[in-house]
Order: structure tokens, then sequence, then C-alpha cells
């Protein structure tokens, strides 16, 4: 019997499918298997007049109420070398495959590209959405396409990095939410590329390993450990990672914060532009480890706020707002949330 192009779940219950463990319920969740029945979908009468949203891994998700409307999941799979050209590679991956399992199949494939963003939880069509990143490398770096579908055109459309309109943490695609539906990333990888091994914490890490001549899976594992060693599992303690974006201010702000507070990380971000240690700014507002009943921030990591139990969405809104509060009065700087709300 062949697998129906997706399937319909009424009044859904949703914790399962979010990694802060947050209980709602959507109207209608469609657990999408072939991406091709997509206009299909959106043009049910059912449908047609109702709020779409999507619902990729659950991992960098707010749900602050039960969704109205259509939730979509892309349950699809598929990834494949699609082009070579010397050191050059060009790899097709179907929105649905997990991330970290594409970076250690890119990493099997003797490609290099992906291993500073090991062990980011999510799906590899989320990835874009995020521009998300880590330990000096984002998405955006080794992003070559994507395949979405535009709920506004009603056409598929092939978006290259610059129409992707990435910066840190954004992308077009949070821009105007609800428009592209990605179905799939095409990633431009290499035999062999200089790894970036500058940011804090790799050297040392694989120095602790014994590691005099690092190659990509080297820098993988070396960024596995210290994820692993600074950030909560989920499966352990429900996070959805990092909650608050590192604040990007004006360079007379950042030199007046860091005459002030010299232990304050900073970063060159551009012209003129700052970018600081949200972290730090929340650990020294005072909220290390802050608890209001079952939401809090983790014990080990200020950027992450978890989930205790039974917490909910508007309790862990009401958290990040009161952290907010306190950074902008202590410091004068504005801190953005990660995860999208729904």
């Amino acid at each position: 019997m062949s697998t129906p192009a997706y399937t319909l779940i009424e009044q859904a219950e949703l914790r399962e499918r979010n990694s802060l463990r947050i209980s709602a319920r959507a109207q209608h969740l469609a657990l999408v298997h072939d991406a091709a029945v997509l206009p299909t979908l959106f043009a049910d009468p059912r449908f047609r007049d109702q709020p779409v949203r999507v619902l990729g891994g659950g991992s960098n998700v707010l749900i602050a109420a039960d969704v109205e409307g259509l939730l979509v999941h892309l349950d699809t799979r598929g990834r494949h070398i699609a082009r070579q050209d010397g050191d050059s590679v060009r790899v097709e991956v179907a929105a649905g495959e997990n991330w970290h399992e594409l970076v250690l199949w890119s990493l099997g494939q003797g490609l290099s590209g992906l291993e500073n963003l090991s062990l980011i939880p999510g799906s590899v069509g989320a990835a874009p959405i995020q521009n998300i990143g880590a330990y000096g490398v984002e998405l955006c770096d080794c992003l070559h396409a994507v395949t979405a579908y535009d709920r506004q055109q009603r056409e598929w459309v092939e978006l290259d990095r610059n129409a992707c309109a990435f910066a840190y943490r954004d992308s077009r695609f949070k821009q105007e939410p609800g428009r592209f539906l990605l179905t799939a990333v095409t990633l431009a990888l290499a035999r062999k590329r200089p790894l970036r091994l500058d940011y804090a914490g790799i050297r040392e890490e694989l120095d602790a390993m014994a590691v005099s001549q690092p190659d990509a899976s080297a820098v993988s594992r070396a960024v596995i450990r210290l994820r692993k060693r600074k950030l909560p599992d989920p499966a352990q303690l429900a996070n959805a990672g990092s909650f608050f974006k590192n604040p990007v201010v004006d360079a007379e702000l950042a030199a007046a914060l860091g005459q002030r507070h010299p232990a304050l990380p900073r970063w060159p971000a551009g012209a003129g532009q700052i970018k600081l240690g949200a972290g730090w700014l929340i650990e020294a507002a005072g909220c290390k480890a802050y608890r209001s009943g079952d939401a809090g921030v983790a014990p080990g990591h200020a950027l992450v706020l978890v989930n205790y139990g039974a917490a909910s969405g508007a309790d862990l809104l009401a958290l990040a707002g009161q952290i907010q509060q306190q950074v902008a009065t202590r410091f004068g700087v504005s801190l953005e949330t990660e995860p999208v709300l729904l």
C-alpha cells in the first residue's frame, strides 16, 4: 500500500512536537509526506480562508496558545549529492530531514562546511528561516538555494542565497511570515575547505581531545562536546535552545558599556555595529538560574529558558519579558527573542 501524500489530524496535541514541551492543540495538523501535494492542500475549501502555519522540528518554537487553522509539518525525506565540480559539491536535502543527522551524513561523505553547526536541533527546512549559526558559522555561509512553495503567488520558486535576505538570526522568511513554505535546501559544500577554528572554545576543546591536526570531523566532535557541556539536553530538561539573540548595538553604546563593564563580551558586527553577549547581560542583570513556577532560566546557561514540567507558553513569555526589562533597565539594551511564536 502506498503512503498517502499527507495525513490530517484534528485537534492534534502538540506537547510531544515541541522541545519546550508546551501542551497545546492544533485545530488541523497536516503531516505532509510528499511536498508536491502542498498546492492541493492549500486549495482545500476547509483551509482556504484559515491561517496556515508551519511547524518544523519544534526546537525553536514557543507555542503560546492553541493553534487555529492549519498547522503543516513536512515529514519528507531525502538527501543526495546533486552536483560535483572538483572540490565543490552541491547537496540537495528534503526539508523534513533532521539537521544534525544531515551534518553527520555530510561528514561521512567527506564533505566540510557544516561541522561547526553540529548538534543544532531541528529540521533542515527550518534552518534557513532562522539562519541558524554557531561557533563562528551561519547557514548562509554554505547555502546555495532553497526550493519553496510561494503561497502568495501560488507557485513553486527557487530562491538563491541573496534572495533569502539573510542576516543575523534572520531571513526573508521571518520578514514575510506565512508566504513561503520551504520544501528543500541546496547546500554548497566542499571536499577541501579551510576550517573555522577561531571561535572561542574550539581550539581549546581540540587541545583537550589531543587533536593537533584537526579535520572537519574532529571539529564536529569538538563542537558536540562543547554544546553538550554548555546546553541542557531537551530530552532531560525541556528547552528551545538560546531564547535570546546576542544584541547588536552601535559602537558608541558598546564602548560606553565596555568602559563600565570590561568583562562584557563584544564582537564586530559590521560598520559601526558591535554584538554583545546576551548571556553575560542576563547574568549581570541578576537573572541567572531565576525561576518562576515551572518556567526558569537554565542553571548553566543564561540564554536558555526551560520548562521544569507544567509551564505554559504564556508563563515562558512572561519570564522572557521580565528578563528583557531587567537588562534594559540595567544596561539600556533591548533583547530580542529567538524562537518563533505560535
